[in-house]
């Protein structure tokens, strides 16, 4: 049996909600409902893929009632906010085409979503498993493939512009730009437990300043979705290695290749023995817009280290995104498994830490 409070359900299912639009405030500082000017802070989940490692599109047209279950199990949760990661080949059949049925599945989505009071943050552009990578979409060159990505932009866009349950649209989840030229023509990065999160932007830095060419393709991809919806938030999900610092960096430096953006998103999983490198990589990324921590865990922390981070930093912090995974909490609980009881120890804190990220 799902894990959720029964009066939960009853206001759930009571309430048919019509969302306020989230907006920048008058000094673009942080972000608030249209409608009263009260601060909206994000809290809540990307919604990857399930216990199985199934991504979303893999199960939303034959299971749709999980996917109805776990956004009431991610609002009992305490969450306002939840993030979900588009893949390319469930959405363009080509690179001038895009799939109508998935469109409307997406649709589908957010307006279940909106029924719960949630938003979404839609991150397109995945290529998290690389069997499904369509051969055309590789074989694109750097100008092909980022007027093809611009397509997919202003599909999503164009269907979803007029949905206030809309938070933001992600162009892409953790890009990257490499330095020199790949030679494989592999425009994916390495993948961590067997899906690729990172990805290219492009194949040959060709004389060009790294943080030039991601600033550029941030302009292409946020002028496509203008073109068709100028309301909508746009921001793009940073690997946490994009400050511009000796050592690995993504090409990606925020206050050089990130001003078209309407507020910046980091993904920091602090490690136990250095918070304080987690605090100083964090605070590195402010630039004047807001900042949101879109991807957080206990992977390399205890939970109670990762509770005391997010209080540490509420004041500048503008919003928190963890991960729920398809399986009910209750269910956490009982498995022998050392990663799910990990998750479970970290879910059952989650609705009690929400005041956390609160104003008041």
């Amino acid at each position: 049996m799902r894990w959720i409070n029964c009066c939960c359900l009853m206001l759930f299912a009571s309430v048919s909600c019509a969302a306020d639009w989230i907006e920048l405030s008058i000094d673009r500082s942080e972000f608030v409902y249209q409608q009263t000017g009260l601060p909206f802070r994000p809290w809540g989940f990307n919604y990857d893929h399930d216990e199985t490692g199934r991504l979303i599109e893999d199960y939303w047209d034959t299971e749709w009632e999980k996917i109805v279950g776990d956004l009431q199990e991610m609002k009992a949760l305490g969450a306002n906010t939840v993030r979900i990661h588009l893949q390319v080949a469930k959405f363009m059949k080509g690179p001038n085409e895009l799939h109508m049925d998935s469109l409307r599945r997406l649709h589908d989505f957010v307006r279940e979503a909106d029924k719960l009071d949630l938003y979404v943050n839609v991150t397109g552009l995945g290529c998290y498993h690389r069997q499904d990578v369509p051969e055309w979409y590789d074989r694109l060159d750097e100008e092909e493939r980022w007027a093809a990505q611009a397509t997919f932009w202003v599909g999503i866009a164009e269907e979803l512009r007029s949905e206030p349950a809309v938070f933001c649209f992600n162009l892409m989840n953790e890009p990257v730009v490499p330095g020199g030229k790949r030679t494989d023509r592999d425009w994916l990065g390495p993948p961590f437990a067997d899906k690729h999160f990172v990805q290219f932007i492009t194949l040959d830095q060709a004389g060009r300043q790294r943080t030039a060419i991601a600033r550029a393709w941030i302009d292409r991809l946020v002028q496509a979705i203008c073109s068709v919806d100028e309301r909508h938030l746009i921001t793009v999900g940073l690997v946490d290695w994009s400050l511009d610092r000796p050592g690995l960096t993504s090409g990606f430096v925020p206050n050089q290749a990130c001003g078209s953006l309407d507020f910046i998103s980091v993904h920091c999983y602090p490690e136990a023995e250095k918070m304080e490198d987690a605090s100083a990589t964090v605070r590195g990324f402010q630039m004047g817009k807001p900042i949101v921590v879109e991807e957080t865990f206990p992977l390399k922390c205890r939970s109670q280290q990762l509770v005391d981070f997010i209080e540490e930093h509420r004041d500048f912090v503008s919003g928190w995104l963890s991960f729920y995974w398809g399986k009910p909490i209750d269910e956490l609980q009982k498995s022998n498994d050392i990663g799910e009881r990990i998750l479970w120890d970290w879910l059952k804190r989650f609705p009690h830490i929400k005041h956390l990220s609160d104003n008041n």
